[in-house]
């Protein structure tokens, strides 16, 4: 006999978000309304970055079934101020460019390996795009952090919820 579903999530604010749907429901809200309320443990944290992600599995219940993770806009947003930087060339600016992709990359695939060393069947969901006043240039800047989140979710044999696919126009966000 399987034992009952029990879902974790991860991450930052997608799941977390209680605070920017005011009178809404929050995704754990539409969760519970889904599923029994003992279904689904929210350790996700609004603000939290990849790093922040390995207390939320200390925290981890040990009847969990399957993990949620949403992680890699704060860690973005990190990034914002640098991207400022004057560059000679457009060349030069791409190796900035990896460079920080590389330190996420980092990051991002240590936490991958603390999820496959739970033994647990893992969703792992890409940064969405559709934020209005997202520039073009900032779309692509996101896209090296999007292209770290898709290969590590395809190497490590998760599933992956692209939700720059499913969350894809502006009124999906919340800007409060």
């Amino acid at each position: 006999m399987k034992p009952p579903l029990h879902i974790a999530l991860l991450g930052d604010s997608i799941f977390d978000n209680a605070h920017y749907v005011p009178g809404g429901c929050a995704v754990i809200d539409h969760l519970h309304s889904a599923l029994p309320v003992e279904s689904v443990t929210l350790l996700a944290v609004d603000g939290n970055t990849t790093c922040d992600v390995l207390t939320q599995l200390q925290r981890l219940p040990q009847d969990t079934t399957h993990l949620v993770l949403s992680v890699g806009g704060n860690d973005a947003l990190d990034w914002l101020p640098s991207l400022e930087r004057p560059t000679s060339s457009v060349m030069e600016a791409l190796g900035y460019l990896h460079t920080i992709q590389a330190e996420f990359r980092g990051h991002y695939e240590g936490l991958l390996a603390q999820l496959k060393s739970t033994a647990k069947p893992v969703l792992v969901c890409t940064v969405y795009d559709a934020v209005p006043g997202l520039t073009p240039a900032l779309k692509t800047a996101l896209s090296v952090f999007n292209d770290v989140i898709t290969r590590g979710a395809l190497r490590h044999g998760f599933d992956l919820l692209d939700l720059r696919e499913l969350l894809n126009q502006a009124q999906d966000y919340s800007a409060i």
